[in-house]
């Protein structure tokens, strides 16, 4: 359990749902974040906007925000879990086209150190089509799902075992969102 009494039962709230419930203050910016990150009209579809946030979380070793967005990056990708399995495992082989590798390795390099990012990476996934508008939303995903990362497992929130359990709060993200309101109540699986 939790660090902190959330006042919730983690096992309907785990991770940063409880953390969003215990604080509505901070959670209605950073669901809004989150929403415009990850969900806004974009040139990046939502699915791999998903599997970025997914693949720094992998890297921060978050297991509630790994599962939660691969499991939502699934949803809404053509290939699924399958896809996002192989991304985790390894990028250089990945079946992803070269944009979206390139602005992958922006995020891992983020995730280390945003200085990590070098004017050679940039360029590479400019020449592979990427707009400064995706890149620098990238950095902002990596950097904002670092943050979301050590909030929610420096407070030692619950993460359900195994990726099924996530499947119920991806359809409620893919539909209602990151918003910290206008959301249905959760019915025993994960929220994000």
């Amino acid at each position: 359990m939790a660090h902190i009494d959330l006042g919730v039962d983690e096992t309907r709230f785990p991770g940063i749902a409880g953390l969003m419930r215990y604080r509505p203050e901070t959670a209605k910016p950073l669901g809004e974040l989150a929403e415009v990150l990850l969900r806004a009209t974009h040139s990046l579809p939502a699915g791999e906007r998903e599997l970025i946030a997914a693949y720094v979380s992998g890297l921060n070793e978050c297991t509630f925000c790994c599962a939660s967005h691969s499991a939502s990056a699934a949803m809404q990708l053509d290939q699924g879990m399958t896809l996002v399995d192989q991304v985790h495992l390894d990028l250089d082989t990945a079946p992803i086209p070269a944009k979206l590798r390139s602005l992958l390795r922006i995020a891992g390099a983020v995730q280390v150190d945003g200085r990590s990012v070098t004017t050679e990476m940039v360029a590479n996934a400019r020449a592979q089509g990427a707009t400064d508008v995706e890149i620098h939303d990238t950095v902002l995903i990596a950097a904002a799902f670092s943050m979301y990362n050590r909030y929610v497992d420096g407070l030692g929130t619950f993460a359900p075992d195994g990726q099924d359990a996530y499947t119920d709060s991806a359809r409620r993200i893919v539909e209602f969102g990151y918003r910290s309101t206008g959301r249905p109540e959760p019915t025993g699986s994960p929220a994000a």
